[in-house]
């Protein structure tokens, strides 16, 4: 079983504890790549579990410098099967897949420099700005769904074929779950959900696997409305809202234009923390395994439209922000002091509210 203590208590507590709100990091795969690292292989950032794990180490404390509270962990793409395919046994398989949390864990107790026992930072203080409250620093363990695995695109379809049941997704992902759990994460992050089925899958399995650390379901969206699959995102909302292991909801790898109705929608059916990592607009063409420009998907580069947003976001119900594919080290500082501002700017309004008393 893995540890951990309240699901969606926890969360909350954290997040009271940081002032209303949390950091989540950017992007993996693009710093590997800053960074040197080949990544053209099925596995993607998780190869660099076994030919670079020190250039993870760097980029997690990259994210960490620039203000993030929740470093996700190099397992998206890292999977039994798909390490079984390139020659690695079951038995290295999942000591990668604990290698993988040990490396975000060791980037942590790097970054609080041993003065603070627990998921909490030393640091008080970014880009010279006293924060509100002192912040967690913690450890999400991803998983990516099936259609990663495959790494044909159909994460970003959800279209995996009649053949594929939700049996099949539970049978696909139980044991690697169980394996990321007992590793001891803060967090499990389900990633780039592209479907209902599979987000029921998961659920089934918290529950199956007596998983006790809290997870967040995040979906991706093409139009605003609907997962990728179609299916509309308020059923897949709902369905992560209705299990008790987890612990948020929200939206990763979409376009930033759509961000905002989606927080609303979400917001109608579930009474979690909603959260969002948008990606930077750009599009995913499966067949050359590269992004490129779309005006279409909302464009922009990162740190200008998508940091612009971070506010109304938060306004929305977005407690949980952070950023995707293509997003940076320099994205998570502008998302954190954006955040900063939206508290100050709420702040400022409070106060008004509360008229003037004269001091005798």
């Amino acid at each position: 079983m893995g540890r951990g203590d309240g699901h969606d208590d926890a969360l909350r507590r954290w997040l009271r504890e940081a002032g209303g709100w949390l950091v989540v990091d950017g992007a993996l795969g693009t710093e590997l790549e800053a960074h040197g690292a080949d990544l053209q292989d099925e596995l993607w950032s998780a190869r660099c579990l076994v030919s670079a794990p020190h250039l993870i180490r760097k980029v997690h404390l990259d994210y960490l410098d620039a203000g993030a509270n929740i470093i996700t962990t190099a397992s998206y793409q890292a999977t039994l099967q798909g390490f079984q395919s390139r020659g690695v046994s079951r038995e290295q398989g999942e000591a990668l897949l604990r290698r993988s949390v040990q490396i975000a864990q060791e980037a942590r107790a790097i970054f609080v420099e041993g003065r603070s026992k627990g998921p909490y930072a030393a640091r008080d203080e970014y880009d010279g700005v006293a924060s509100r409250a002192r912040r967690p620093v913690l450890v999400a363990a991803s998983v990516g769904s099936y259609g990663a695995y495959l790494a044909d695109g159909s994460e970003y379809t959800g279209d995996y074929g009649r053949s594929v049941t939700k049996e099949a997704l539970k049978n696909f992902h139980r044991r690697r779950l169980q394996v990321l759990a007992d590793a001891g994460p803060d967090l499990i992050a389900f990633e780039t959900i592209p479907n209902k089925l599979e987000a029921q899958a998961y659920a089934e399995l918290l529950e199956e696997n007596d998983i006790s650390i809290p997870a967040w379901f995040s979906f991706t969206s093409k139009d605003g409305a609907n997962a990728a699959s179609g299916d509309p995102i308020t059923e897949c909302a709902a369905i992560a809202d209705s299990c008790r292991r987890v612990a948020a909801v929200g939206i990763n790898c979409t376009a930033p234009r759509l961000i905002h109705g989606l927080v609303i929608s979400i917001s109608k059916v579930a009474s979690k923390p909603i959260v969002v990592y948008p990606n930077t607009g750009e599009t995913y063409v499966a067949e050359t395994k590269e992004w490129v420009d779309s005006a279409a998907a909302g464009g922009g580069a990162a740190g200008t439209d998508f940091v612009s947003c971070v506010g109304k976001w938060r306004q929305a119900g977005a407690s949980l922000v952070g950023g995707c594919c293509r997003t940076g080290p320099a994205t998570v500082r502008a998302i954190a002091r954006a955040l900063r501002e939206a508290d100050a700017a709420s702040d400022a309004d409070a106060d008004d509210d509360y008229p003037a008393v004269a001091v005798l």
